[in-house]
C-alpha cells in the first residue's frame, strides 16, 4: 500500500471518528500542535493516553471487585479518566465516564453494574 492511500485511509477513518461523534474539537486541537519539529506528538500523546487508560480501567476494575466499594476512590479514578479523555477529545468515553461518576457521586452500586 502506498504513502497516498495510507493517508487516504486515516482521514477517512479521522473523519468518521469525529463525524460519528468518537472524538471532538479537542482532537483537532491536538492535531494543530503537531508540527514540523515534532512530527509524532499526537501519536505520543495517544499512545500516553492508552497507558495511562489501561492503569485507571485496571484500578478501577480492582475497586469495583473489592467486597468494600470505595466510591471516594472510585470517584477520583473516574476524573482522572475523564480529564485524559477530554484532553485528547474522546468524546464517547469522556460521556461514559460522566455518567459512571454520576452513580458514584450517588453510592449507587448497582447502576454502574449494568
Amino acid at each position: 500500500m502506498d504513502k497516498t492511500r495510507l493517508q487516504r485511509e486515516a482521514a477517512f477513518i479521522r473523519t468518521s471518528l469525529l463525524d460519528q461523534g468518537y472524538l471532538d474539537e479537542q482532537f483537532i486541537q491536538l492535531e494543530e500542535l503537531q508540527d514540523n519539529d515534532n512530527p509524532n506528538f499526537v501519536e505520543e500523546v495517544v499512545t500516553l493516553f492508552y497507558t495511562d487508560s489501561a492503569r485507571l480501567i485496571y484500578n478501577i476494575d480492582q475497586a469495583l471487585l473489592s467486597n468494600q466499594t470505595d466510591f471516594s476512590r472510585l470517584d477520583d479514578y473516574m476524573h482522572q479518566f475523564k480529564g485524559s479523555c477530554s484532553s485528547i477529545g474522546a468524546k464517547k468515553v469522556k460521556n461514559e465516564c460522566t455518567g459512571f461518576d454520576e452513580y458514584c457521586d450517588a453510592h449507587n452500586y448497582e447502576g454502574y453494574h449494568k
